[in-house]
């Protein structure tokens, strides 16, 4: 058996270590797999968790995106067994599927009449489905000549296969090294992509933001969180920070900048590569800092307005494909958001990863990340410390359970909670004095019976 302190454990969680009160409960311990032997499986072990082999008996196991889709329609899930993804993920996470559930749900809501709510969901830049909608890019290409366009692989991840190019026969060129060539159609709800020299290479080509909001003159795009529990009801927790991603090249739009990818590609995976890359800081700021710097140029309102945009946007593609996600109460998922903003402070939609980046490149990195994980952690709450109506733990806020809720009150000037300072620490303290508070009262009331 296995003592749990709410305080006062070398091992213990924030959660833990802050509730008031020393609440000792025996419990066998939580049995973990992880895939990853980075700040996931940090967050793990913190947690006092017990890791092993066993490819069938353990209660948790973070796992990678092929184990998903090779073994979750086989495996005999246990009742209380949870894994972090969903079945069909990809509805979601892969580019063009991602584009596919947002027009397929635009089109329903403008077909109930809900025009103004239809167009809500244009949350991504101008997007071509390759090679399906070549005829169409060449149409648009027609209209908008001088239009710059960024090509991207829907198999790929941190930059690999993505191009810049601004006109046709750059494509052309393209075409003819041999992608599209193929023998047999790629199902276009398979979770890994066909990778086969035959088979096409399916790409997503989108308008390229050439206006986009500079700091410094260079570059960024926001990795903004998110944890889904459930589908029906959806139920949705935002994180409150999160990251800006620096590209370490001045921006240019000149024709001889085209091609170089440090300069428009903001991922750590390119910009590691960069002469000017800062090792210590990983060309990153906290969304917090980012918005005060933001507040400084342009005004508490405008940036509030933004912001709101932003938590409004994440929730966009999350109900969007929510009839057609697999729901399982042995899944959840956290996500991580690409999203920039132009220079009009828009916000756009790059992408939806069900894998985000949780390897730490900076100590400060790690921190926030150690954080984020242990919150969702707690989330999920394996250790059943949760008592079910919980709105704030730690970093994340629920957002939407069947719909919206905690919004913020009319007389609040802050209209999100994105990057707003509020301690994650002074959350969890606050959570685990209610959680002490009412372990004392069922003792009592057991006591008194």
């Amino acid at each position: 058996m296995h003592a749990i302190f709410l305080k006062g454990t070398t091992k213990a969680t924030p959660l833990q270590r802050v509730s008031a009160g020393c609440i000792c409960c025996l419990r066998p311990p939580i049995r973990f797999r992880s895939a990853f032997h980075n700040t996931v499986y940090d967050a793990l072990k913190n947690r006092g968790w017990k890791e092993t082999d066993s490819d069938t008996e353990w209660d948790f196991f973070w796992c990678d995106k092929e184990w998903m889709s090779e073994n979750f329609d086989k495996f005999r899930f246990q009742p209380h067994q949870r894994v972090n993804h969903f079945r069909n993920h990809y509805e979601l996470t892969r580019k063009d599927l991602l584009i596919r559930n947002l027009r397929r749900h635009r089109r329903q809501l403008e077909r109930d009449g809900k025009i103004k709510e239809a167009q809500s969901f244009n949350i991504c830049p101008t997007t071509f489905l390759l090679p399906l909608e070549y005829s169409m890019l060449v149409e648009e290409f027609r209209k908008r000549p001088n239009t710059l366009w960024i090509m991207k692989p829907i198999g790929r991840s941190q930059g690999r296969g993505i191009f810049l190019f601004e006109r046709l026969s750059q494509i052309s060129e393209w075409k003819n090294d041999g992608k599209w060539k193929k023998s047999e159609p790629v199902n276009p709800r398979k979770d890994k992509v066909a990778e086969e020299p035959h088979h096409a290479e399916a790409y997503v080509c989108q308008r390229y933001i050439q206006d986009p909001l500079l700091i410094g003159g260079k570059k960024f795009d926001l990795r903004l969180y998110a944890c889904v529990t459930s589908y029906s009801p959806l139920t949705v927790y935002l994180h409150r920070g999160g990251f800006a991603r620096f590209s370490h090249t001045h921006f240019s739009m000149e024709v001889e900048h085209r091609g170089n990818l440090c300069m428009h590609l903001t991922n750590v995976a390119i910009q590691r590569f960069s002469e000017n890359y800062d090792e210590e800081l990983g060309g990153k700021w906290s969304l917090r800092n980012v918005k005060q710097f933001l507040i400084t140029k342009y005004g508490e309102t405008r940036v509030n307005e933004l912001m709101l945009q932003i938590q409004q946007l994440m929730l966009k593609p999350l109900i969007a494909v929510s009839k057609v996600m697999i729901n399982d109460k042995h899944c959840f998922e956290l996500y991580g958001y690409d999203i920039i903003i132009d220079a009009q402070l828009k916000p756009w939609l790059l992408e939806v990863n069900a894998s985000p980046s949780l390897t730490a490149s900076t100590p400060l990195d790690y921190s926030f990340k150690i954080g984020l994980l242990d919150d969702v952690l707690t989330i999920v709450d394996m250790e059943k410390f949760l008592a079910g109506d919980e709105q704030h733990i730690g970093g994340f806020v629920l957002l939407y359970k069947g719909g919206p809720v905690n919004e913020m009150p009319a007389e609040c000037t802050t209209l999100s909670y994105l990057g707003t300072d509020i301690s994650r620490e002074v959350c969890l303290k606050y959570l685990g004095k209610k959680l002490a508070a009412a372990q004392r009262s069922a003792t009592a009331a057991g006591r008194s019976k």
